[in-house]
């Protein structure tokens, strides 16, 4: 159609021009459509709806492909094309595969993905409830796109949290407490040490302080007992880190925590301090100046008195990441409040030489409602905040939902999960969220549940009406036009996501086409129509039902068997 147009404007008006074709959202506005008669307006000096008339007569006085259904024009001058139906599925067969919607544009390079990368000096929080998500739909949308995924939870298990564990615990816990709580009882120490720290230094205090430094310190120079307590309170956090992953259906192929990268860390510090490329202030303090890339506040990595930063571990990061895989592109799923850093971070990684593309994919936070109908950040004084108790909730309301005693734990869990995990794409992931236990449960709205709930139907069509394909060129497919405009969107909406890192297109694309299911579903009868209506209609049906179950694969999202 690009080319009858281009020729037939070359002959009215005697230009030649690019036409591009855009894909309608509105179905009453044909199947695709251009604005090129705008762009022709100043070269022959009409108005665009002129020239889009005289356009669409010449097309319609001639000989239309077979393709074409109808062409026409509205408004002040779009030009729209209506496709036949049976155009629409000839093209939908020849473009489908069992990998459909994928395509190779990552083929041959190499990605590394981070995520959630929790800290372990408290449980498993809804704070790490985006990293996890994005980031899973990060790695997913690499996969589907071509790369080669690597995916690494950068744990953080390092630092001033592990001096906080220890004097914390020593002046508050003890190891029969610590038994009985396990890491709520770290979590509990964490925050009683935190309320000391900062009531100490509010008095101008500093004892508690230099402990935790010090404990720190013996760490880093290998004393076991600061070892012993480092390796007792990391297995019970990361016990509990490993059983919180596996319910949210999320893993990573390493965990290269901080710890791993401090000693390797520390010598690239003094590598850079030989290179001249970080100066040592006179408090013996190490600073990178950024000033080159427009950054005037110098990135810290050492303190004074000689410990590690999240800095530190980084460098050690980047350094290694590049020696071990060579990537072509490293994604850091990590929240909003993060944007300076990670912009000192890549910086710093253009000095060093680092080649490979750093992104970082940052996201809002997530918001609730209060008890006032106000709606603020969620926090552990304003309802849930631990991840254990959110799912534990979920799948209480999953089954509340499900109502069918029949449906098993399983497909419940999967409508629970669905229902979290799809709340986190309702929108673009640089704004904050709102987490409404009622409308994230929804059957009838914009929720994971109700995209669920459309496939089960779906394959319980599927899955009750055996025929054999059989030929349907007799079939015009008017029915399923709208299914089969929908189906033929779905490898453009997986390219823009993976391209701009926006997982929430999928989730919009599904939604939509949940949409034109149920439609579908509530006015077409299967079960008495004759074996070639039967027979198409059961195969749009199969691959709608793909492109769902493939759909939410990529947000982590599983199809139950049952709701």
């Amino acid at each position: 159609m690009k080319d009858i147009l281009e020729s037939t404007i070359k002959r009215l008006f005697g230009v030649d021009c690019n036409v591009d074709l855009s894909r309608s959202v509105d179905a009453n506005f044909g199947d695709c459509s251009t604005n090129i008669a705008f762009q022709l307006s100043k070269i022959v000096k009409s108005s665009p709806r002129d020239i889009a008339r005289q356009i669409v007569e010449e097309l319609n006085s001639s000989r239309l492909d077979d393709s074409i259904d109808k062409i026409s024009f509205d408004g002040p001058g779009f030009i729209n094309i209506t496709y036949k139906s049976r155009y629409l599925i000839n093209r939908l067969n020849a473009e489908w595969s069992e990998q459909y919607g994928e395509n190779n544009d990552g083929e041959k390079k190499t990605v590394i993905v981070e995520y959630p990368s929790p800290n372990i000096a408290k449980p498993y929080s809804v704070g790490h409830l985006r990293p996890g998500n994005q980031g899973w739909a990060a790695k997913r949308l690499m996969e589907v796109t071509g790369w080669t995924v690597v995916t690494d939870n950068h744990i953080g298990d390092y630092g001033a949290p592990f001096g906080m564990w220890v004097v914390g615990f020593l002046k508050f816990s003890n190891d029969e407490k610590l038994k009985d709580g396990g890491v709520y009882e770290l979590g509990r120490v964490y925050i009683e040490i935190k309320k000391e720290l900062s009531t100490e230094k509010t008095r101008g205090e500093h004892d508690l302080a230099d402990k935790v430094q010090d404990w720190l310190l013996r760490l880093e120079r290998g004393d076991e007992e600061a070892r012993n307590y480092r390796d007792k309170f990391k297995k019970i956090s990361l016990d509990h880190i490993h059983s919180v992953m596996k319910r949210l259906e999320i893993a990573t192929d390493y965990e290269l925590g901080e710890a791993f990268f401090a000693p390797m860390g520390k010598k690239c510090v003094q590598n850079l301090l030989e290179q001249g490329v970080a100066i040592k202030n006179d408090d013996n303090s190490i600073i990178v100046n950024l000033d080159k890339y427009n950054i005037d506040t110098p990135l810290l990595i050492q303190k004074s008195n000689g410990a590690a930063l999240y800095a530190t571990t980084d460098l050690a990061t980047l350094i290694y990441r590049e020696k071990t895989w060579n990537p072509s592109r490293v994604i850091y799923c990590v929240a909003a409040e993060q944007q300076f850093y990670f912009k000192q971070l890549f910086a710093l990684s253009k000095i060093l030489g680092i080649k490979t593309e750093l992104i970082h994919m940052w996201f809002g936070l997530i918001d609730q409602i209060s008890s006032d109908g106000v709606r603020e950040k969620m926090s552990s004084r304003k309802g849930v905040v631990l991840m254990e108790e959110l799912l534990d909730k979920a799948e209480v309301m999953a089954r509340n939902l499900v109502k069918n005693p029949d449906v098993d734990d399983d497909d419940v869990k999967a409508v629970a999960l669905g229902a979290i995990k799809f709340s986190d794409f309702t929108a673009d992931r640089r704004k904050n969220i709102l987490f409404d236990w009622n409308t994230i449960f929804a059957l009838s709205g914009f929720s994971g549940p109700y995209i669920q709930y459309a496939a089960v139907r779906i394959n319980k069509i599927i899955n009750s009406e055996k025929i054999n394909d059989i030929d349907t060129s007799e079939y015009d497919y008017s029915t399923e036009k709208a299914l089969i405009r929908k189906l033929l969107e779905y490898p453009s909406v997986v390219k823009k996501s993976a391209d701009n890192l926006e997982p929430h297109h999928i989730a919009n694309y599904l939604f939509d086409l949940a949409k034109e299911s149920n439609k579908y579903y509530e006015n077409v009868r299967i079960a008495t129509s004759n074996d070639i209506e039967k027979s198409a209609r059961l195969s749009v049906l199969r691959k709608t039902s793909y492109v769902l179950k493939h759909g939410l694969s990529i947000l982590g999202i599983r199809v139950p068997k049952s709701m």
